[in-house]
């Protein structure tokens, strides 16, 4: 029987096989016997969702405080966000403002919903907690509860499964949402579930979390209680906290928080952000609730605030996003405060962008999103009224970038003799005895300048400001003045200098913005631009080169070469490298991937990026030690394809290319005979 080619563009794809070699996804687990068979792990896949970015070290404990919960509903899951490598939704959904929270959840109506890798590792970053969801729901849910809770020992096998899947990817713990019915002869083996999964996340993850959902009670009915009493605290009692449901009534707070007693910070209070039957109402009221659970002293979790972007709020959206968690700011205030340790580097960029830059210099133009790629977020405020009309400030992603994708855009206007000031960075650096290096990098036209405020708590609790800024300049801020050096990249300016201050904290860094002396009285106002690539602070104590290429093993598995039209191919291929030796200290969480066609069998050694022999093409970044090439389109005369895996450090620094390794893929047939280079 012939098949028609309509028909054939019909057919639907092939069902998702993870044991197969594609394009790197995140997805959920949807059955407890791919639960129980640990199948996970075999997955083509499971590699690429390892999250790469460790909490920093300072985090153990939650601190004993009103805490903010944040539960990421965005259009059932998985959407942008799947693509581990990333993808060319530059309007997909993020969030930056990681400083107002303490924990981050990824929700989804899957049994088990594993966190995309993107959203562990910028949210570690930055110093909040990810936890995976554990959910039932409905009479599937019925059906699945009696097979998890048939025994108390399959009870506490489900419970290490999920344990290791949090171990093995990296994420902080789980919340769990039984959303049915319960024969009340398993809610003994659904407490056995509940604290043994408590003790193994404990065990295998410290510092981790396993927060209840009210929702199903210790009768085994399904009945929201919307507040701590004695229907759902004995599940509070045997994990780390209670997500409660967000239907509460103006008292539930208090008389939660009495409840739990010296555990009243665990009490979650949710918040729909979308206004289902909450408190105030969500939406742009969302900050009614906060006040009075701040007032009340417990914690609070808001549920979807994706709202803001999947109901389209005007202007835009992140004009919208960055309105809508200033609210939060007012009522919640700052939890995070970063830098806390060295290095500390961040070119502002949001996860998404129109292109990606390196120096300055533009290496790809498509759009782009990847959240793994977000740099530490500056803590900009956001103002409307009269001081937004002196000076606009936000991260602009459509405008030039020195490094990735984001930069921060001052656009507005100044008065003569006038500056303009903006907080980027709540800091609790404590300085040593060694000196500092600070560079920031500046693209501006020539009467819009740019410095860089720093401010001290000094060891007697003074506070001490000191202002960087080209010397010209050292007239206008008198004693506060920090020389700098300049050098000039691809048209941004970087500014550099050393300073020693020991036993000082740093607070604060800011920036100022101010124009040339030289402005006519009458004139009064002179228009301002500026864009800021990056700002960086550094131990000036000697740091380690970069491994050389001749260190690193680099292999080619999963090789397919598909032949095309007028003779092209397409390459597909994983790309899996490593150290020979490694070090302890030799960590390295992010590489640049490139791809460098060679239509001549002339290998020599030569400059990977030299003019004009061939074509060379920025793939992607990488956050694990493996990439993914998918459908590399090469042509009739392409014989071998060079990749070329470029290592990001976290102080912000890049391996120079020519010092990168490499390996060559031939690009003609299936038997590719695969030549790992040292140097180029």
């Amino acid at each position: 029987m012939s098949i028609s080619k309509d028909e054939t563009m019909l057919a639907p794809p092939p069902p998702f096989d993870p044991t197969k070699p594609s394009t790197p996804i995140s997805f959920p687990i949807k059955t407890l016997q791919d639960l129980a068979s640990r199948s996970y792990f075999d997955s083509f896949h499971f590699p690429f969702n390892r999250s790469s970015v460790s909490l920093r070290q300072n985090i153990g404990s939650l601190p004993d405080r009103s805490r903010l919960l944040v539960c990421h509903d965005m259009k059932g899951g998985y959407v942008d966000d799947k693509w581990v490598q990333g993808c060319g939704n530059n309007k997909g959904f993020a969030i930056w403002n990681w400083y107002l929270m303490d924990v981050f959840v990824y929700f989804a109506h899957s049994l088990v919903t594993l966190p995309p890798p993107c959203w562990t590792n910028t949210a570690h970053r930055h110093g909040v907690k990810v936890l995976g969801t554990f959910i039932t729901e409905w009479d599937e849910g019925k059906a699945t509860c009696k097979e998890l809770l048939a025994t108390k020992e399959s009870a506490q096998m489900y419970a290490e499964r999920l344990a290791e899947l949090a171990a093995g990817l990296g994420f902080d713990g789980w919340l769990i949402n039984i959303e049915n019915v319960i024969d009340q002869v398993q809610i003994p083996n659904l407490k056995t579930f509940v604290s043994h999964l408590t003790k193994v996340m404990h065990s295998s993850v410290p510092g981790s979390l396993v927060i209840w959902y009210d929702s199903v009670t210790v009768k085994g009915s399904l009945a929201w209680q919307d507040q701590l009493n004695e229907m759902n605290k004995p599940f509070f009692d045997i994990c780390d906290g209670i997500f409660m449901n967000y239907t509460w009534k103006e008292n539930y707070p208090k008389e939660s928080a009495k409840i739990a007693g010296d555990r009243k910070h665990d009490v979650y209070m949710g918040i729909d952000v979308f206004g289902r039957g909450t408190f105030g109402g969500g939406q742009w009221k969302a900050n009614v609730a906060l006040d009075l659970l701040k007032s009340s002293d417990v914690s609070a979790a808001l549920f979807a605030p994706g709202w803001v972007y999947e109901t389209d709020q005007p202007p835009d959206y992140h004009t919208a996003q960055n309105k809508w968690w200033s609210l939060v700011e007012k009522s919640w205030g700052i939890v995070q405060t970063y830098p806390q340790s060295l290095p500390f580097y961040s070119d502002f960029n949001q996860g998404l962008g129109s292109h990606v830059s390196l120096q300055g210099q533009k290496l790809s133009d498509a759009p782009w999103y990847n959240i793994s790629c977000q740099s530490l977020q500056p803590l900009l405020e956001f103002n409307e009224g009269n001081k937004s009309e002196t000076m606009k400030v936000t991260v602009d992603g459509r405008e030039a970038s020195y490094n990735g994708g984001g930069n921060i855009s001052f656009k507005g206007t100044l008065k003569r003799n006038a500056h303009y000031t903006t907080r980027l960075f709540k800091p609790n650096l404590q300085l040593s005895g060694s000196h500092i290096s600070v560079s920031y990098s500046v693209k501006s036209d020539e009467r819009s300048m740019l410095g860089i405020l720093l401010r001290f708590s000094t060891p007697s609790q003074e506070t001490k400001s000191l202002v960087m800024a080209p010397n010209e300049y050292m007239h206008r801020f008198g004693d506060m003045f920090l020389p700098c050096l300049r050098r000039t990249t691809s048209d941004w300016t970087v500014h550099e200098t050393n300073l020693l201050m020991a036993g000082h904290t740093l607070t604060e860094i800011s920036a100022l913005c101010y124009g040339p002396d030289d402005l006519a009285e009458e004139t009064n106002t002179q228009g301002y631009s500026a864009l800021l690539g990056h700002v960086s602070i550094n131990s000036q104590q000697k740091t380690k080169p970069f491994p050389p290429a001749s260190a690193w093993v680099i292999d080619a598995h999963s090789i397919e070469i598909v032949p095309g039209d007028s003779g092209s191919r397409t390459l597909s291929c994983k790309l899996e490298w490593r150290l020979k030796h490694p070090e302890e200290d030799s960590v390295f969480t992010r590489y640049n991937v490139y791809g460098e066609k060679l239509n001549s069998s002339d290998y020599r050694s030569r400059k990977v990026m030299e003019e004009p022999r061939s074509e060379k093409v920025f793939l992607g970044t990488a956050h694990v030690d493996a990439y993914y090439v998918s459908d590399m389109v090469v042509g009739p005369d392409v014989k071998k394809v060079r990749f070329v895996i470029q290592t990001w450090d976290e102080d912000g620094s890049w391996q120079e290319l020519d010092a990168s390794p490499n390996i060559l893929v031939e690009a003609e047939s299936l038997s590719s005979k695969l030549c790992c280079c040292g140097l180029i």
